[in-house]
């Protein structure tokens, strides 16, 4: 155990920084379990309900369609969508 004070005065080491946010929407090319940014931005809309998608959070999307989706619920509602036609 290091004895009590004995970090004092130190910087944090290994420190990450964040790049300053980024606003507005993206522009995203979606590939097989990837997509690349075309634009950047903070966020991509949602194909069926319109809602933002933080780019974080993107999870679920069409490589045929080009579309990205909010959650699994809505990319299965897309799916069934255009297996009726």
């Amino acid at each position: 155990m290091l004895p009590r004070g004995f970090l004092q005065g130190f910087k944090t080491m290994n420190r990450h920084e964040r790049a300053a946010p980024m606003s507005g929407e993206a522009v995203i090319e979606f590939l097989d379990s990837d997509f690349r940014v075309v634009k950047p931005g903070a966020f991509v809309r949602c194909a069926v309900t319109g809602a933002p998608v933080a780019l974080e959070d993107l999870r679920y999307w069409s490589v045929a369609r080009q579309e990205a989706y909010a959650s699994a619920e809505v990319s299965l509602r897309r799916y069934l969508e255009f297996r009726k036609r």
